[in-house]
């Protein structure tokens, strides 16, 4: 399924490690010797190990169980992921999966539950968090990769998703211009985004990121895990007014799910801290509009074309058509 991200060509793995069950260390190397990337901790590397991303990888190795349905004991993640894709269970079952921006692996657990092999790709080191979490799945495989230069042959995939990433990376049209190619003719592909709509451009984390951006991301961790706490007290007692509660604590900048999800008071904390830092912390936050994606997904060439709120915008479809190219 690897091929080399900046030539193309197949890859030849030398300088193994091995232990019983898997590859963990090693080079990865293109067929003209030009090009190597390193195995580290049984995962392929195909980046930098800081970037753009480095926030993901502290949030989500810091709380690399938190939003797993298997740690949480509801189906939070598993909700939303069939009911965003609208896909089936059973269509899963033995099929390649491409997940792109994966985190600790929230939702590549729903699709190996559902029996599928699953490639869990992030540019970030989310992927440690990912492969600890899930590594006793035989059918799991982790990749540390580029969206704009993912190391996969093209159409191997029949299902490619990309859930709560792309309006994190710095070009999201050319983000999600890298996913159609990955699904094979006949694949379905299932995007999702923030909505650029007013509700969502008053929300009061856009206010605060033009700073909290720039503060350097163990700093502003530190700052929100004694902060947010106390907001999300604010915020429960906010919410707790009559009518109107529910659209006042909106303005306290804090992620708080209570009445949203049954999760236990410590839980609902975690997921606070988690999301209020996805919040605050990333270099890049780009809603789109419905128009805008339905043009990126027409232009793909993808059919029966789905464009829906649930929970985040989403964009689905099928790929009916095999790329044409220059040697075809």
């Amino acid at each position: 399924m690897l091929c080399c991200p900046k030539s193309g060509q197949n890859l030849h793995v030398e300088h193994t490690e091995k232990n019983q069950l898997s590859l963990k260390s090693g080079l990865l190397i293109s067929e003209d010797g030009r090009n190597s990337y390193p195995i580290l901790n049984g995962i392929p590397r195909f980046v930098p190990m800081s970037n753009y991303a480095d926030n993901f990888g502290i949030q989500w190795n810091r709380f690399r169980q938190t939003q797993l349905d298997s740690y949480s004991g509801h189906p939070i993640s598993a909700n939303r992921f069939w009911n965003a894709t609208g896909w089936l269970s059973d269509e899963l079952k033995d099929q390649w999966v491409l997940d792109v921006g994966c985190g600790a692996g929230r939702f590549a657990e729903v699709a190996l539950n559902s029996g599928a092999k699953v490639i869990a790709l992030d540019y970030s080191s989310a992927v440690d968090a990912c492969y600890a979490n899930l590594n006793h799945h035989p059918n799991l495989y982790v990749v540390q990769g580029d969206i704009y230069s993912l190391p996969f042959a093209i159409e191997r995939f029949s299902f490619v998703y990309s859930l709560g990433v792309l309006q994190h990376t710095p070009d999201v049209a050319k983000a999600f211009a890298a996913l159609p190619p990955m699904v094979k003719a006949g694949g379905k592909l299932c995007i999702d985004f923030y909505w650029k709509r007013l509700r969502t451009m008053l929300n009061t984390k856009y206010l605060l990121r033009p700073i909290t951006k720039r503060v350097p991301k163990c700093k502003l961790f530190n700052y929100l895990e004694r902060t947010v706490p106390v907001l999300l007290i604010i915020s429960q007692g906010i919410g707790t007014i009559p009518i109107i509660g529910r659209i006042l604590k909106r303005i306290v900048p804090v992620a708080d799910y209570t009445g949203i999800y049954p999760l236990s008071s410590q839980q609902l904390k975690e997921w606070a801290l988690l999301d209020t830092f996805d919040m605050m912390a990333p270099e890049y936050d780009n809603p789109q509009t419905i128009k805008t994606i339905l043009r990126w997904m027409n232009d793909a060439g993808l059919d029966e074309i789905q464009v829906l709120h649930e929970g985040h915008l989403v964009g689905r479809g099928r790929k009916l058509k095999k790329i044409r190219t220059k040697e075809t």
